[in-house]
């Protein structure tokens, strides 16, 4: 049974930094697009960072680019979230999923067969 599950989260200071983790099991993540979406309170979920199966292209929501860096490492079978500079509207559920449908999307949640539980990050002096 393929599990992904989020790690990494936690309560931090403005301006300072957390690297989420999505480690799966039951599934290579080198051969899935990998994307991390949050969810704020009263808030769609929305797609901050996706990783191409394969070469590992990435791609990042303008809200967050040069803040955020997604990246995958194989033989650890996980992909990893750094986020730098963390502001308070950074606060949200982060999740992260898989899709093996050999394209990729920031918008499109129901491209993503896979979820994981979601992991906190709060953002707050």
């Amino acid at each position: 049974q393929v599990h992904l599950v989020e790690s990494g989260g936690g309560l931090v200071q403005p301006g300072g930094s957390l690297r989420l983790s999505c480690a799966a099991s039951a599934l290579s993540l080198n051969y899935y697009a990998i994307a991390w979406f949050r969810q704020a309170p009263g808030k769609e979920r929305e797609g901050v960072s996706c990783i191409s199966s394969g070469e590992g292209t990435t791609y990042y929501a303008a809200s967050v680019k040069g803040r955020f860096t997604i990246s995958r490492d194989n033989a650890k079978n996980t992909v990893y979230l750094q986020i730098n500079n963390l502001k308070p509207e950074d606060t949200a559920v982060y999740y992260c999923a898989a899709t093996g449908r050999g394209i990729i999307s920031l918008d499109d949640l129901f491209l993503y067969d896979y979820w994981g539980q979601g992991t906190q990050v709060t953002v707050s002096s």
